[in-house]
């Protein structure tokens, strides 16, 4: 409970603040901290960014894995392909996607790290990735439309910058 003049606490029937003397008149009311929406939900999407980055580095792995391993010795297997298949171009480009993906993953990680570290530059790195996470689906497409519902609103700005402030005190 606190006193409606100073804010200061009042103990369940006391009859006058403690820190300012005035008199404690009528019911008191409880007032109780109301969380945000970003402070109830942001620990739950630095968990979803990291478990998700997970995923994509399993899948970034298998990439390069086909794209360096399978690929390159595809003529040499019993049957073989025909001589027109561009084994090196498929090679190259399972690569190349591997290390995009690999990279996509790496972005995540640090943003679930900063998101739960509640960083200052997080909330723009996630709202950036949930946005190139639209085209992942399904999973990739709800986790950026649940990160824009928690940190895109114009209120979300404040309330995620209360809560670096919080941290950082």
């Amino acid at each position: 409970m606190f006193c409606d003049g100073c804010g200061g606490a009042v103990q369940p029937g006391q009859g006058f603040c403690p820190k300012c003397g005035k008199q404690i008149v009528g019911p008191v009311t409880v007032m109780q901290p109301v969380p945000n929406r970003v402070q109830s939900h942001v620990h739950l999407l630095g968990i979803l960014w990291l478990a998700m980055s997970a995923l994509n580095a399993v899948g970034g792995l298998i990439l390069l894995i086909l794209g360096n391993v399978f690929f390159p010795h595809l003529r040499e297997m019993p049957g073989g392909v025909p001589p027109d298949v561009p084994v090196g171009f498929l090679s190259a480009l399972m690569t190349t996607l591997g290390i995009i993906v690999l990279a996509k993953a790496a972005c995540g990680f640090i943003t679930g790290w900063g998101l739960m570290q509640r960083e200052p530059w997080a909330r723009v790195v996630a709202l950036v990735l949930a946005f190139i996470s639209l085209f992942n689906i399904p999973f990739g497409t709800a986790i950026g439309v649940y990160t824009m519902w928690v940190l895109l609103p114009g209120q979300s700005q404040q309330e995620y910058d209360a809560l670096v402030g919080a941290r950082a005190a």
